[in-house]
């Protein structure tokens, strides 16, 4: 049980919300739980960012004025993604290319809904999960026929 939590748990951190899938399917985890629970665990701290954006933003802003620094490449990427293909390529790409806390934050800085932009990220998390949890567990399970 501990360990099915320890998923929830890192798959709240940002940058490390798709590695556990990986790493809790080859500890031996069931891949279908090890889902649900990164699943769970990134979309609710996704949540909270979206719901609590206008207070996080006037912070940011705030420190912003204060540091004057240049932009992250992070920030610089994921505008070149939102000038293309906008709030749904943010949000599918995202998750791979600058992690999904990241992308909410920066879509809904350039302009994105509260609405469309948990639409979009609940999609892009789940398609995500989907493609690591069942790429492992495949691929794992062809490792393992062969012992």
């Amino acid at each position: 049980m501990w360990e099915y939590f320890l998923i929830f748990l890192g798959s709240a951190i940002p940058w490390l919300e798709l590695a556990v899938i990986p790493i809790g399917i080859v500890a031996g985890l069931s891949p279908f739980w090890v889902m649900v629970m990164a699943f769970t665990g990134n979309l609710l701290t996704v949540l909270l960012l979206i719901i609590g954006f206008d207070k996080f933003k006037v912070w940011w802003l705030k420190r912003r004025e204060v540091k004057r620094k240049s932009a992250s490449k992070r920030s610089e990427r994921a505008k070149k993604i939102w000038s293309k293909y906008g709030l749904p390529g943010l949000a599918l790409l995202g998750p791979i290319l600058i992690g999904t806390h990241i992308a909410a934050f920066i879509g809904m800085t350039l302009g994105a809904k509260k609405k469309w932009t948990t639409i979009w990220l609940t999609i892009s998390i789940a398609l995500w999960t989907l493609v690591f949890g069942v790429l492992t567990a495949l691929g794992f399970d062809f490792f393992l026929q062969d012992i």
